[in-house]
This record gives C-alpha cells, sequence and structure tokens, in this order.
C-alpha cells in the first residue's frame, strides 16, 4: 500500500533534522534532498542548491549555488554502480572545509542510480602529493580552485612544480603592475591567454587590450597603432595595453622604430609581449635590438615547456578532463594510471594546446566512467612506435674512399683474370701498363 502524504512528509521531517549531514542526487545529476545539517555545513539555503544540476569538473567561480552544486557532484563512476569515497573542497563562497563524502548508488525500480552522499565528521586535509587517483587529482584541482583567484587562469598555471611556483608569483606581480611584461614560452603554451588573464586580472576596471601579431607590422603600421593608442581615452579606466604577440618576430626597422618611441617617453601604454626565446638571448645574439629588449622585459615570465614539467602532467590532464565534462555535458572521471604513463612519454611538440586536443578527443571516444589507453587519439600510437624505433642516420660516402675500393676490386679481378700477366691485366682494363702498375703500388698491391 503506498504511503500516505502524511507519512512522507513525517519522513522527510525527520531526514531533515539528521544530525549527520547528506544530500541526494538524481541520475541526471540534479540535487534532489538535502538536509538542514548539510545545508548548515555548506552555507546555503537548501532551497538554492535543490533542482540545481552538478557536473564533474572544476570550473571558474560562478553564483554560489552552481559552484557549491559543482563541488558537490559524485564521481561518474558511481552512477554506473561503484561506491566509493572521495575528498571534496568547497568554493571560497562556502564556508564549509575540506570534507571526506561516502557516494553510496542507490539503483531505483527504473534501473536509473540515486546517489547517497553522506558528509563524515571532522575535517579532511587534501593530499598534496601527486597521485594517480582520478579523484584525488579532481580534490587538488578543487583546492588550486579555492586558492587562487580565477582571472589568473589556473590552467595555464597548473602544477607544484618550482618553475610553475615561480610563474604564478610572477603573474601575479605583473597584474599588479604597469611595467612591461615578457612572458617566455614554447608554442602552444598559450602565452597569449596568459597575457590577457594578467591584463585583466589587475584591481579595478581594465583599460582596452590591443593584440597584434608582431610577424605582421612593419615601422608604418606599428606606428599608427601607437599614434591610436596615444589618441584614445581612457576616462576612469587604467590605461590601455598593446599586445605584442610573437615580439622576437617583429621586423628590424619596426624594432628600432619601437625603441626611439618607448625610449623619448611618448608612449604611455603598457606593453605586454609574448616570444619564444628571451629577448636579453636574442639581443646578445645579434638577432634584437638590445635597448628595446630592456625596456620589454621589466618584468618577465618563463613557461616552460610540458616536458620539462612531467610531474604536474597528471593535475592538467584532470583539468582538462573536467573541462570537457562542463562543455559537453558528458561525464569522465578522469584517466587511469597507464593514461597518464603513456602521456609522459610523448614528445608535446605544440604543448599545452596539444595535451587540450588529445584529452577533448579521448574524453569524445571515453565509453567507461575513467579514459583508458583505448581511448587515446591513434597517433600517439603511432608516435611511441616511432619513437621506439628511430630512423638510421644516413651513412656518409666519402667519394675518393668508395672509387679506390672499386678500383682494387676491379684490378684484382682483372690480375685473376690475366693469371697474374700484369700488361694483359693492364689490357684488359684499358689501362697504360705504367700508369697500372702506379696504381699497384697506391692501392698496396704491390710494393
Amino acid at each position: 500500500m503506498p504511503a500516505s502524504r502524511a507519512s512522507v512528509n513525517a519522513l522527510g521531517k525527520l531526514l531533515s533534522a539528521a544530525a549527520e549531514p547528506f544530500y541526494v542526487v538524481a541520475a541526471d545529476r540534479r540535487i534532489v534532498f538535502l538536509n538542514d545539517a548539510c545545508a548548515s555545513w555548506l552555507g546555503i539555503e537548501a532551497n538554492e542548491l535543490v533542482g540545481q544540476q552538478c557536473q564533474y569538473g572544476t570550473a571558474a567561480e560562478g553564483p554560489a549555488a552552481s559552484a557549491v552544486a559543482a563541488a558537490l557532484c559524485p564521481p561518474p563512476e558511481v552512477f554506473a554502480g561503484g561506491r566509493t569515497t572521495a575528498q571534496v573542497v568547497l568554493p571560497s563562497t562556502s564556508p564549509g572545509a575540506a570534507r571526506e563524502i561516502e557516494f553510496v548508488p542507490l539503483q531505483a525500480s527504473d534501473g536509473a542510480w540515486l546517489v547517497l552522499a553522506t558528509v563524515r565528521p571532522g575535517g579532511a586535509a587534501v593530499d598534496d602529493e601527486a597521485g594517480a587517483s582520478a579523484t584525488r587529482l579532481h580534490a587538488r584541482l578543487q583546492q588550486y580552485r579555492r586558492k587562487l583567484a580565477s582571472r589568473y587562469h589556473v590552467d595555464r598555471l597548473l602544477g607544484d612544480s618550482p618553475v610553475m611556483q615561480r610563474a604564478r608569483a610572477q603573474a601575479k606581480l605583473a597584474a599588479g603592475s604597469a611595467a612591461s611584461v615578457l612572458i617566455v614560452g614554447p608554442p602552444g603554451s598559450h602565452r597569449e591567454h596568459l597575457a590577457r588573464a594578467i591584463h585583466y586580472g589587475g584591481s579595478g576596471a581594465a583599460g582596452p587590450l590591443v593584440p597584434l601579431a608582431s610577424a605582421l607590422l612593419d615601422a608604418d603600421l606599428l606606428q599608427a597603432a601607437l599614434r591610436t593608442l596615444a589618441r584614445s581615452k581612457s576616462g576612469e579606466q587604467r590605461p590601455a595595453t598593446l599586445l605584442l604577440g610573437d615580439i622576437d618576430a617583429l621586423p628590424e626597422a619596426a624594432q628600432n622604430d619601437l625603441s626611439r618611441s618607448l625610449s623619448g617617453g611618448r608612449f604611455a601604454a603598457r606593453i605586454i609581449s609574448t616570444s619564444r626565446s628571451t629577448l636579453g638571448e636574442l639581443a646578445g645574439r645579434g638577432v634584437f635590438c638590445a635597448d628595446l629588449a630592456c625596456l620589454l622585459s621589466t618584468l618577465s615570465i618563463e613557461l616552460p615547456p610540458l616536458g620539462e614539467r612531467l610531474a604536474d602532467l597528471p593535475l592538467l590532464v584532470q583539468w582538462y578532463v573536467e573541462q570537457a565534462n562542463l562543455r559537453i555535458g558528458k561525464q569522465v572521471g578522469g584517466c587511469l594510471p597507464e593514461v597518464h604513463d603513456r602521456l609522459a612519454d610523448h614528445a608535446w611538440a605544440n604543448d599545452l594546446q596539444e595535451l587540450e586536443e588529445v584529452i577533448s578527443e579521448a574524453h569524445l571516444h571515453a565509453q567507461g566512467p575513467l579514459i583508458g589507453l583505448q581511448d587515446l587519439p591513434p597517433r600517439l600510437a603511432l608516435a611511441a612506435q616511432a619513437s621506439a624505433r628511430p630512423a638510421k642516420s644516413d651513412e656518409k660516402i666519402v667519394l675518393e674512399e668508395y672509387l679506390a675500393k672499386v678500383e682494387h676490386e676491379l684490378i684484382v679481378r682483372a690480375l685473376k683474370r690475366a693469371k697474374g700477366n700484369k700488361t694483359k691485366a693492364a689490357r684488359l682494363l684499358g689501362m697504360t701498363r705504367p700508369r697500372f702498375y702506379r696504381r699497384l703500388v697506391q692501392l698496396g698491391l704491390e710494393t
């Protein structure tokens, strides 16, 4: 016999009054219930969260309810019937501390899964050591989101390697300064994204940003851009910023012209430049204007190639998996450990941009809750096979040595055919007898 409305209401009141925080997520990943203790821990009204859809991804801060819902999302494998415990770090908008949550799948009569999430008592410190566990990597990403302002583009600066810690400190310093900034890194390392994050990341309203491709500029175009910026009025905004992409490709005439403009104090806008190499190094080789190198490198941020910070790779991979979750709605928990090993062996010619493309393709092909080797693009396996069997280097051919060997062989054959008669052997080879004797001596066939 179906339960009466009164008994259902009574049960709801009992669950709401339970001392242990818990909530329930439906098969469509919508939060359908949370009790009073859970709402108190989260610092948010229950009715603000009920009905919110949560996706397994670490996004930039948004509305408080959406950000909290995203943090509470169960790992995708739970919706396939797997019971698990994971650490959850709430966004900075919530007063709650990091806690462990036990996710228990409950299959309904129609075959769909409900998830009962029970918040364990006491705090749970997030493990800072790199781990292969997708849920641990997810918790570390949540911790990064809480610690770092979204304006610093956390995906460009993820990692605990010393070089990335230094890059984060430099980016924070650059965002609060009006000095010229040089961002050095390999192609595909998202140098321009970081430049934009620095421009828009300071306090107050940002001024206009004018991006220019240095390789396409000549002295006339550069002067036109400088005049346009000089005439612009920013009002209460900060000064305009000129973003010169690949400044190392700026033509020599334009380099000299820009150096004169900056040295004369006629240009008030800030300049952020990107380059594949440090300008000091290029100036030392005589391929870049030394004065301009000094003027543009007041603050310098170096983004190392991905191959030089492989310890950061698992966290970056998890980030791109979760960004794909948010982008297309399909939920994947992360990657199996062997996938991390395969990715670490790959030579990332196009750095972070290539890694993001690879993970996006693997996310699209993944059939289970975690990405496996079979989901990776075939080109990674082909590249691994090619690197296991490197091409042989071309053997050098010294023409004189090669011809001497051929001549030696022909003379030996001629002597054998002439039964040791040198005059006859010389005639067989079309050589004069004196020349034949000289070659015998020179080739070591006769003393």
